[in-house]
C-alpha cells in the first residue's frame, strides 16, 4: 500500500508551493511503474479555499485525511504567513494538527514552519523557514533551534524547509530517505531539476545596500572603500581617510554599520565577487583579484564560509537563471 502523503491546504494558499508535494511525491515510482506515494489533499473543513493567485482550490478530503496520513505536509499559506502566525493558529487549525496520529511525519514548506512551531511541535528541535523571515520567527519562538542558512532541515519524523523552491529539495530529501537516491534522481530529471543543490539560503540572500555617503562619520570613507575593494585596505589607512584615531574610526564604524570595518570590507568584497561571478565571464582567479580577495583559494574558502558554496558551484546556479 503506497505511503499517504497529506497535504493540509489552508485559505490563501501559495499556489506553488500547494504543488509541490504532488509532484515531488506522485513522481515517485517503484521498479514496476507502481507509485510508492499517494497524495491528497484536504482543508480544514472540505471546502474550497482561495490561493495566493487568482483561483480557488477545491478538493476531496476534509481534516479527517490526516488521521490516515503517514506524512501530512504544512504548505505556506499568505493568510498565516509570518506577521500573522502567532494569531493563525486557530482553534480549527488545533482541532486538525489533533488528528495526526503520533509518529506521523511532519514536514513544512516556507512560512508552514510557522504553524508548526505555533502548535509547540517545534520545540528543541531545529528548524528553518524563508530567510526574509527569520528574524521575526527567533523573536517568535525562541524555543526552537532555527538555522536560518539551510535549505532544509531533517529531525526525523519533523522536517522544514526554507522559501518557496527549497520545498522541491526538501521533498526530493525525503523520496531519497525513503526509496534511495536512484529514485529521487528519477523525479529530479523528470521535474528537470537538480536531484541536490550545493549550499544554503545564504547565496540567495542579498547583502544590504551601503549606508550614504553623506555626513561626517564613516560614509565617505566606506565609500570609497567599495571604489578600492581590490586594494589592500588597512585600518589605519582608513582611519586616515577619516580623520580619527583607529580607536575612534572603529567605534563609530561600528555604531554606524553594526560591524567591525574587517567585517564590512569582508562582506562587500564577497558581494563583489557574487556580482562579477553572476555578470562577468572573468575566471575565478581574476574575480578573487578583483574583489580583494588576491587568491582563487582565498575567495573558496570565503565563499564555502559565507555562502556554503563554491565559486564555480555558484556561478552555475546563478549565470543558468540569469
Amino acid at each position: 500500500m503506497a505511503h499517504l502523503v497529506a497535504v493540509l491546504a489552508l485559505d490563501g494558499v501559495i499556489a506553488f508551493e500547494l504543488g509541490i508535494p504532488a509532484r515531488i511525491f506522485g513522481g515517485a515510482k517503484g521498479p514496476g511503474g507502481e507509485p510508492l506515494y499517494e497524495v491528497a489533499t484536504c482543508t480544514l473543513d472540505g471546502r474550497p479555499v482561495a490561493t495566493s493567485a487568482d483561483f480557488r482550490v477545491a478538493v476531496d478530503h476534509g481534516p479527517e485525511l490526516l488521521e490516515r496520513a503517514d506524512t501530512v505536509v504544512i504548505p505556506a499559506s499568505a493568510d498565516a504567513g509570518p506577521t500573522t502566525a502567532d494569531a493563525a493558529y486557530t482553534p480549527e487549525l488545533a482541532a486538525a494538527f489533533a488528528r495526526i496520529r503520533p509518529g506521523t511525519r511532519l514536514l513544512s514548506i516556507c512560512t508552514g514552519s510557522f504553524l508548526l512551531a505555533a502548535a509547540g511541535l517545534l520545540d528543541g528541535r531545529p528548524a528553518t523557514t524563508h530567510w526574509r523571515y527569520t528574524e521575526r520567527f527567533a523573536e517568535l519562538y525562541p524555543q526552537v533551534r532555527l538555522d536560518p542558512d539551510v535549505l532544509y532541515t531533517d529531525d526525523g519524523d519533523v522536517l522544514t524547509s526554507g522559501g518557496v523552491a527549497a520545498g522541491v529539495d526538501l521533498c526530493l530529501h525525503v523520496v531519497r530517505r525513503d526509496h534511495g537516491s536512484a529514485v529521487a534522481n528519477a523525479v529530479a530529471r523528470n521535474c528537470l531539476v537538480p536531484p541536490w543543490r550545493e549550499g544554503g539560503q545564504k547565496q540567495y540572500v542579498e547583502a544590504p545596500s551601503p549606508m550614504e555617503h553623506g555626513g561626517t562619520g564613516t560614509a565617505a570613507v566606506r565609500a570609497w572603500a567599495l571604489e578600492h575593494l581590490d586594494e589592500p585596505l588597512a585600518l589605519r589607512q582608513l582611519a586616515d581617510r577619516a580623520g580619527m584615531s583607529v580607536r575612534t574610526f572603529t567605534r563609530r564604524f561600528r555604531e554606524e554599520t553594526g560591524s567591525s570595518p574587517g567585517q564590512w570590507l569582508t562582506v562587500q568584497r564577497t558581494e563583489r565577487a557574487r556580482q562579477l561571478l553572476e555578470r562577468t565571464d572573468l575566471t575565478i582567479d581574476q574575480v578573487a583579484r578583483e574583489s580583494g580577495f588576491g587568491t582563487a583559494t582565498s575567495l573558496r574558502l570565503q565563499l564555502r564560509g559565507r555562502l556554503d558554496v563554491a565559486p564555480s558551484a555558484y556561478r552555475r546556479t546563478f549565470r543558468a537563471v540569469s
